[in-house]
């Protein structure tokens, strides 16, 4: 387990960082990410990724290269199962939408939380924008935990829910649930997670891969994954961002969920993703 940090204390040195709202998110200007000293900037970018939940740069002219190796300065990374198996770099997951193709990622979710180790954060990088929509938002899920009653709390801090990769992947990838299982088991996870890195708490079911709660019924099940859903859409607790070519976010799975505007049929959006491989979600009492 990391040592837990303190966040109002955490040292974003010399980077120029513009929060965009109380709640989450900043845009960093002044920093180019491919270039040859960012390994020394890395304390830096990562404070200021725990402080603010997901930071944003412009005008990165990068190569899938620069783009792989500035992602792994924060640890390994994750091939996803929707690569192509013959693509030059694997680790680069390519999100393209246009006439033939409607984006599909306008729910809110956290990635592959359908994994045993869900990812630490994500990194995405603009290629081809709309002329206008297109945008993604991002929610603070400590915030949103937070502003559960305390009853609710108690009740949702002992729970574990259920996520499978087959509820989103299946028909993508054209398998069936039993195929996609054998690699990709369910996973079990606390409804409420501890960040290992600030001990925040945060609400750890999306919309996206999460299948039921154990130990309630049916219908309890999903009444209270639809309450818990819901808390990600309070404004008060988001941030929107706007692309344009060569944008970059990098958010921190394990705190926050997103959601991609898929407002822009039938113009082309061409995104590409790098993930940083996390650890095991736990609940510290």
């Amino acid at each position: 387990m990391a040592t837990v940090l303190d966040k109002d204390t955490l040292d974003t040195g010399a980077l120029d960082v513009r929060p965009m709202t109380p709640a989450i998110g900043a845009e960093i200007y002044g920093i180019d990410l491919g270039a040859n000293d960012i390994a020394s900037r890395i304390p830096e970018i990562r404070a200021a990724l725990l402080k603010h939940g997901v930071i944003f740069f412009r005008d990165q002219d990068i190569t899938s290269e620069q783009h792989i190796a500035f992602a792994r300065h924060f640890g390994e990374l994750e091939i996803h199962p929707a690569t192509p198996k013959d693509q030059p770099n694997p680790e680069v997951l390519r999100i393209a939408h246009g006439p033939k193709s409607r984006g599909q990622e306008n729910n809110w979710h956290s990635d592959v939380t359908w994994r045993e180790e869900p990812s630490l954060g994500s990194i995405l990088l603009a290629r081809e924008v709309p002329e206008c929509g297109g945008d993604t938002l991002f929610a603070n899920m400590h915030l949103a935990y937070e502003r559960l009653s305390d009853q609710m709390k108690r009740f949702c801090e002992g729970l574990t829910a259920v996520h499978d990769i087959a509820r989103v992947f299946a028909k993508r990838l054209g398998k069936s649930p039993e195929e996609l299982h054998e690699q990709y088991p369910p996973m079990r996870h606390p409804v409420i997670r501890t960040h290992p890195e600030t001990g925040e708490r945060a609400i750890y079911v999306n919309t996206g891969f999460t299948s039921h709660i154990e130990g309630l019924s049916k219908d309890e099940s999903a009444w209270l994954l639809d309450h818990l859903y819901k808390t990600a859409w309070d404004v008060e607790i988001q941030c929107r961002f706007r692309w344009q070519a060569g944008s970059i976010a990098f958010w921190d799975n394990r705190v926050c969920q997103h959601l991609a505007v898929s407002d822009y049929f039938p113009a082309r959006r061409v995104m590409e993703r790098v993930t940083i491989a996390g650890d095991k979600p736990y609940f510290t009492p």
